[in-house]
């Protein structure tokens, strides 16, 4: 599927990914995205993994190697954004990361007629569907993800972290596929996940000070507070229609370590345990996973929680489905208030 044949004028598809060692799913997603795009355009930074072997091997891909050091999701984007500027001619840019792929409606003609009429500026964007580990149900995500813009040469502005994907200029135009979703396969491997997110509250803890203990946890526990009510059950055709492509979601490549708790380690390193024993990462055991990592020292990494500082930390876990309600509020209250949490 490309733009040849629903309008006059080409549209040049590109599909901008920004990747660190996602060789868990990339093989799917590049297998997925080709059947779309006309160019893939990959930003690595530094894998240590197979990422760029897998990257290389699809005709369609643009592999740029960066080097940036730091995580900063402005600058890793930035760069796929210049790089498909180079291509000329009538753009629609579409930024994905690996983990997300398209429902089937992205096959649809009437949908691809949609897209590729919007006018220059305008943003497109979709429901996003969190798939759970079962494959066989999903929660809705509370934002419309945008992840296309029809290329009018706008400056692409973000921030370090949690920002925007997307070009998105004030007053741009909006284009809602409230048909078509994308599925965030970040939860179908939980522990990963898990990983992920301790080493993202590690990153919070340094650089965003003025965030309370409190609000560090809600956001990056959220996916504990989704209610049965949310869950709802995958279609069946979302995921056959890329199994009859041989495209199997469920042959992704699971792993017992992740580079996010090396990072991790590396931060209590610089800053020491203590640093970060108001966040909610102690539910394993650091220690051994120093010993994996061959870190002199092993026990230096032990948690290093008070009592107090556990319970809080057991009150947070058993609260998340209803923090919002009024007790657990002004219990909040209390913590950052009296406590510095």
């Amino acid at each position: 599927m490309s733009s040849q044949n629903l309008l006059d004028e080409k549209v040049n598809i590109i599909c901008l990914i920004p990747v660190r060692n996602e060789e868990w799913i990339l093989d799917q997603f590049l297998k997925c995205a080709s059947l779309w795009a006309d160019k893939i355009i990959v930003s690595d930074q530094e894998s240590t993994d197979s990422t760029t072997e897998i990257a290389i091997n699809y005709p369609k891909v643009r592999l740029i190697r960066n080097k940036f050091s730091e995580y900063n999701e402005w600058e890793i984007r930035k760069i796929t954004y210049d790089e498909a500027r180079k291509i000329e001619g009538k753009r629609l840019l579409i930024a994905l990361d690996a983990d997300e792929v398209f429902t089937p409606e992205i096959f649809e003609s009437d949908v691809w007629k949609k897209i590729l009429s919007a006018e220059p500026g305008t943003v497109i964007k979709s429901k996003f569907v969190n798939l759970m580990p079962d494959l066989e149900h999903y929660w809705t995500g509370p934002i419309d993800l945008p992840w296309g813009f029809m290329d009018d040469g706008s400056e692409y502005n973000a921030d370090k972290i949690h920002t925007n994907r997307m070009v998105y200029p004030e007053n741009a135009k909006e284009l809602m596929l409230s048909d078509l979703k994308v599925m965030h396969f970040q939860y179908t491997d939980w522990e990963r996940m898990e990983s992920k997110h301790r080493w993202y509250q590690c990153w919070e803890r340094i650089n965003n000070t003025q965030k309370s203990q409190l609000e560090i946890y809600r956001g990056y526990h959220h996916m504990y507070s989704v209610i049965d009510k949310d869950i709802e059950v995958i279609p069946d055709n979302w995921m056959q229609y890329y199994l009859n492509m041989d495209i199997d979601f469920k042959k992704t490549n699971k792993a017992e370590n992740y580079y996010w708790d090396r990072q991790v380690l590396d931060y209590m390193e610089r800053f020491g345990t203590k640093f970060f024993s108001k966040i909610a990462i102690w539910n394993i055991a650091w220690d051994k996973k120093a010993k994996y990592y061959v870190l002199s020292n092993p026990e230096r990494f032990k948690d290093p929680r008070t009592k107090f500082e556990k319970i809080i930390h057991n009150w947070l876990k058993k609260s998340q489905k209803s923090f919002s309600s009024l007790p657990n509020r002004i219990i909040s209250k209390i913590l950052k208030l009296a406590f510095g949490w």
